[in-house]
């Protein structure tokens, strides 16, 4: 029995695992918040290319400020 005890004391067979375990659930968790974080971002940057749109379409259709009205 006692050296049943030793061996299981000295295997290191599950603390690999673990190991590998914990590390895996960083680099997942680091994932997330970082398409969290880039996610946000390119949501905010495609509403402001979508209002520069359609600021350039009102001011297209209006005929004012854009120059090329082809006067001299």
């Amino acid at each position: 029995m006692m050296n049943f005890i030793k061996n299981f004391r000295k295997d290191e067979d599950g603390a690999v695992t673990v190991d590998w375990v914990v590390l895996t659930a960083a680099i997942v968790g680091l994932a997330i918040v970082a398409f969290n974080a880039i996610g946000d971002s390119a949501e905010t940057m495609a509403t402001n290319i979508a209002d520069d749109i359609e600021t350039f379409e009102t001011t297209a259709e209006r005929g004012t400020g854009s120059g090329t009205d082809g006067g001299g």
